[in-house]
């Protein structure tokens, strides 16, 4: 039997568990794992050494680059920012080649579906965690209820990479798990849109942080939901169109979402314009930047001001980031707001050796079931194994991998271009990321017997 060739572009954080799965099955299926990376060392050390992995450094979102590696693998796994996935695609059309990413369908992308059938391939996105898990979980619970004769009448969706509570060692109760740059400018970019019992409602970027639901998750405490930027699209994808709720959001522990509203008020992640003479600021001065000047008041005064308008009147949580510094310049040249403020929260919030992450999954439904109101809270929560094998690159990873197996075994043969939303899609992932440990508590109450 030929050894097939897996390609993998993209070496980054979400990649560790991805590529230990693919080396840990290689033996067995004959496959030989090849990593690029612009830093060779990092896919060396995720190889571990393994004969059949190989380390490779180019730039892999060079198109000409890329190709010769292309053209010999028998799938390609694009762990590239989502900006890259499209051409990408357009290659792996050309060549005829698979294509799994984590990532969102881009309009782009999404124009590809036709070219991806006529050339026999499967381009299979949106099969991390969120979006990923969340899909292949809620779908299993929504075609579970309508195989009951069901009506789903509300659907709400949460998700949040978090510190898991025994590394949770800081007032913010955070620390970065995947794109700081992705944390910063959460929920930028245009309103947040949702439906809520037929009522179109869309939240403006300077509410989002302000306008929260609670979720309380037994033996993990209290959370805080922020909406997504778009929710609505999803009601088609899960075949949800005329349901009269439909919303989707990020958790967060409870009081995070209330003092990173100071920041988004402030305009501190504004991302849209240059800072002048910004690598001589210092924190302090960073933070005056956007506080009103008054000759004699500091600026630890004016902040409480701006905070007390917001229902804040402790200023720990920013002190303990170092934003009252004045000796230390950031240091970072013809930067953004946002770009200064992230370079902040590096700093302070980066993973620690052995510290360990968190990701938090709740799914809500109301549906009618025989002429009775029901609900189902579906729940998952997820340790990381250390700062390599975190939840997030487990999380990520593994349901690429399991579909990458299934598409090298043709235990999947779709074309196109897809979502994981397919029962011959979602149920052998699910049953598989179960033995990792990826398991959904679900509850199911009847409200109510409905009248009609």
């Amino acid at each position: 039997m030929d050894m097939k060739k897996v390609l993998i572009l993209g070496a980054g954080l979400s990649a560790s568990s991805l590529i230990r799965y693919l080396l840990e099955k290689s033996t067995d299926f004959n496959w030989q794992i090849r990593v690029v990376d612009s830093k060779i060392d990092v896919v060396r050390r995720k190889m571990a050494g393994h004969p059949n992995g190989v380390a490779l450094s180019f730039n892999a979102t060079d198109s000409e680059a890329r190709r010769s590696e292309m053209e010999q693998a028998d799938l390609i796994i694009s762990m590239l920012p989502a900006r890259f996935h499209a051409e990408v695609a357009k290659d792996c059309i050309a060549l005829k080649k698979h294509l799994i990413t984590p990532s969102y369908i881009s309009p782009e992308m999404n124009a590809l579906d036709a070219e991806a059938k006529a050339a026999g391939i499967l381009i299979m996105n949106e099969i991390g965690v969120d979006p990923g898990i969340d899909h292949m979980s809620a779908m299993q619970i929504i075609d579970s209820i309508r195989a009951r004769g069901g009506d789903i009448t509300s659907f709400k969706s949460y998700c949040g990479g978090l510190i898991a509570p025994e590394s949770d060692n800081n007032p913010w109760n955070y620390k970065f798990t995947w794109n700081p740059r992705n944390v910063v400018l959460a929920g930028s970019g245009g309103a947040a849109q949702y439906i809520d019992r037929h009522e179109y409602k869309y939240i403006p970027y300077s509410h989002i942080f302000s306008r929260l639901d609670a979720i309380e998750i037994d033996g993990f405490g209290s959370f805080d939901g922020y909406a997504n930027r778009d929710s609505l699209s999803y009601r088609s994808v899960y075949g949800l169109e005329n349901i009269p709720t439909f919303y989707r959001g990020t958790l967060r522990r409870s009081g995070y979402c209330q003092y990173w509203n100071i920041f988004v008020n402030l305009g501190m992640t504004d991302d849209t314009y240059k800072m002048q003479d910004s690598e001589s600021l210092t924190p302090r001065n960073f933070l005056n930047a956007f506080l009103p000047y008054y000759v004699s008041v500091p600026v630890e005064d004016k902040l409480r001001k701006f905070c007390k308008d917001y229902g804040i009147t402790d200023l720990e949580r920013f002190e303990w980031l170092g934003l009252f510094d004045n000796e230390h310049p950031i240091g970072l040249p013809n930067a953004s707001p946002a770009e200064l403020l992230e370079h902040i929260l590096l700093d302070k919030w980066q993973l620690q050796p052995h510290d360990r992450d968190m990701i938090v999954m709740v799914h809500q439904f109301e549906y009618l079931l025989h002429g009775k109101e029901m609900t189902i809270e579906s729940s998952m929560v997820n340790i990381g194994e250390d700062e390599t094998f975190t939840s997030m690159s487990n999380l990520v990873g593994l349901p690429i991998a399991i579909c990458a197996k299934m598409i090298l075994t043709e235990k999947l043969t779709d074309t196109g271009v897809c979502v994981p939303i397919a029962p011959h899609v979602y149920n052998p992932i699910l049953d598989e990321l179960a033995d990792y440990g990826v398991k959904f508590i679900e509850q199911e109450r009847t409200l109510s017997t409905a009248n009609h």
